[in-house]
């Protein structure tokens, strides 16, 4: 199974394009679910679990990874339906968020396919504010649901938005008290966090749920309300998102003679060089891992100061 993921070098030329990949499993139903590919760090069978006490229900155990102690979580649990029962023959997506890796039980994988972004819909109202997608889409006549990880993630070990008394300078932001951060992202747990942060440093927000969203406003600003625009001190953006994504939004402000002077930082649960590498190449000012309020708040600040 892990040959699925060998050709991952191949797949630096979908940033900017508005393409990505999406690794398809089932739970226990016939229900077809998927994650983004860049997220997975391999698939295998399912190791031998240590019990933890005091664990979180959904957390099967822990096992040992590439030298590292993992914890195995049972996705069908964790997004409220019956768990999968552990066997020797199931299944793990090994994977990668915000700089924490873990691993995710599932019933069986199905593919991994190559998509474009304007394929990819955020879902329907009537599903409420309790599901736990990101996305949904359609392939080969089946309905795939793309999961919100993050959210599961934040069940699990909730994040915090505090920030450090020495990065709080209220003397430094009430000098740009006219001014706020655009935050790009699909997800409301992330939306949450990064609001819940900006506020408390003392910055204004305004958000937008996907890339292209956000792009039409921008377009907007740009062509009705300039001062709106150069109001915008930042351009906070997700990496993963339905319509547009971030690499795509941030090639389009680039390419966009009256937004490319935008501070544009990505904000994603994807980490490591080579991510930094694909947010360079699209013209991010900066690549920042999520739930990191210090971080994020640092950045922030600094932006500020360039502006003194």
């Amino acid at each position: 199974m892990s040959g699925l993921l060998d050709s991952v070098d191949q797949r630096t030329n979908l940033v900017g394009e508005n393409r990505l990949e999406l690794l398809m499993f089932k739970l226990l139903g016939r229900q077809v679910y998927a994650i983004n590919v860049f997220k997975v760090q391999e698939v295998l069978r399912l190791p031998n679990l240590t019990a933890m006490p005091s664990r979180h229900s959904c957390v099967c155990g822990v096992t040992h990874f590439r030298g590292q102690t993992v914890p195995v979580i049972n996705m069908s649990q964790a997004i409220g339906r019956a768990p999968i029962e552990p066997t020797k023959d199931s299944v793990v997506i090994v994977t990668e968020y915000n700089r924490s890796v873990q691993a995710f039980l599932v019933g069986g994988i199905e593919r991994i396919a190559n998509m474009n972004w304007k394929e990819i819909s955020a879902p329907p109202k009537p599903a409420g504010k309790d599901h736990y997608l990101t996305a949904i889409t359609s392939f080969e006549n089946e309905i795939v649901e793309v999961i919100d990880v993050e959210k599961i993630l934040a069940e699990i070990t909730p994040y915090t938005t505090d920030v450090s008394d020495e990065l709080l300078d209220s003397e430094l932001v009430a000098g740009v008290k006219e001014k706020f951060i655009l935050v790009v992202d699909d997800s409301p747990v992330a939306i949450a966090q990064a609001e819940g942060t900006i506020k408390k440093i003392g910055m204004k927000v305004i958000t937008a749920s996907n890339g292209m969203n956000a792009f039409q406003m921008l377009t907007n600003w740009a062509e009705n309300n300039q001062s709106q625009l150069d109001n915008c001190l930042m351009v906070l953006t997700d990496a993963e998102m339905p319509e547009m994504d971030g690499y795509r939004l941030t090639t389009e402000i680039r390419a966009n003679e009256r937004l490319k002077g935008l501070h544009v930082v990505m904000h994603t649960s994807l980490s490591g060089s080579f991510n930094q590498a694909m947010a360079q190449r699209v013209g991010c000012d900066h690549l920042l891992s999520k739930f990191q309020p210090d971080e994020l708040a640092a950045v922030v600040l600094k932006r500020i100061k360039s502006l003194s």
